[in-house]
């Protein structure tokens, strides 16, 4: 049974993120993600006007006159969103953690795919996988989508972004529109994620808390890792150590960076400290631009 305060939560963001899909992100995501092209519809006589590169020849010599190929668009797409739910994501120095900053962003995807006719599935994962929900349309399935990305209780701590996408590549056949959302605390995923992005349109999304790149000055600090439980007493006052803590921090970020662009694959940049509207307009704008 899920608890009340949860399902008001569920509403909560379902009213919040639906106002920013229908003021915002709805025909941006449309014009970005296009569907797969032209598909074969039927066969039908040749009519004056139609375009003669369009005929079928072995349809034309079975019945002995013209017969041409049509085409719709194929504008449904599968969007998958593959979800991280380990440890280090119950972290957040702000008014919202990292987790629920991610099930916000489950929850403006999802909306805006099924909002253009698109299936949505849900893959979540640690260092196992937790949950999958596979692809289908509809209000109710995304609210389901939701709820478990805000509500799922994971039983792994660590983060094994290699099996979620050779998992994501077993169980999703067709290619598919996939927001991978982490915080990107894993070994080398260079393999997995360069083959995936070649079977399907991979977009990662990294969330980020501020404190994880800066921490503020306040004497002794005690850090605990959530998934390997390790523990750590930091002198937040000595700068030495706080520029060494900040150094690596993004070189960490920047070397995230540089494995994502090397696989071809796009990265929306989600931080605990800024909205994160700003990231994903910039994003579809950026790619709007590139397929004009």
């Amino acid at each position: 049974m899920i608890p009340k305060e949860v399902l008001k939560q569920v509403r909560r963001i379902q009213i919040t993120t639906s106002r920013m899909v229908t003021d915002v992100f709805g025909g941006q995501y449309h014009s970005v993600f296009k569907g797969r092209g032209m598909e074969f519809d039927e066969v039908r006589a040749y009519q004056p006007g139609d375009d003669v590169r369009s005929i079928d020849w072995n349809v034309t010599a079975r019945m002995g006159h013209p017969y041409i190929k049509k085409f719709v668009e194929e504008r449904e797409m599968t969007v998958m969103l593959v979800l991280d739910v380990s440890a280090s994501c119950r972290f957040g120095s702000t008014n919202k953690l990292k987790s629920e900053l991610a099930a916000e962003l489950c929850s403006v995807l999802a909306l805006s795919a099924i909002k253009n006719n698109d299936k949505v599935g849900l893959i979540i994962f640690s260092d196992r996988i937790e949950k999958f929900i596979p692809p289908r349309k509809g209000l109710g399935h995304v609210l389901r989508v939701i709820r478990e990305a805000l509500y799922f209780k994971p039983q792994g701590k660590g983060t094994d972004i290699n099996m979620a996408l050779d998992y994501l590549n077993r169980v999703i056949k067709r290619k598919s529109v996939c927001f991978l959302i982490s915080d990107f605390f894993a070994p080398d995923f260079k393999r997995s994620l360069t083959v995936a992005n070649k079977r399907h349109d991979i977009v990662a999304i990294s969330i980020t808390d501020i404190r994880e790149m800066e921490l503020a000055s306040v004497g002794l600090l005690c850090l605990r890792d959530f998934e390997t439980d390790s523990v750590l007493t930091v002198d937040t006052n000595n700068k030495k150590i706080i520029n060494k803590y900040k150094q690596q921090a993004y070189q960490r970020i920047n070397e995230r960076k540089r494995l994502l662009r090397l696989s071809g694959v796009d990265m929306i940049d989600v931080r605990s400290d800024n909205p994160y509207e700003k990231e994903l307009i910039k994003f579809f704008r950026i790619r709007e631009k590139r397929l004009s």
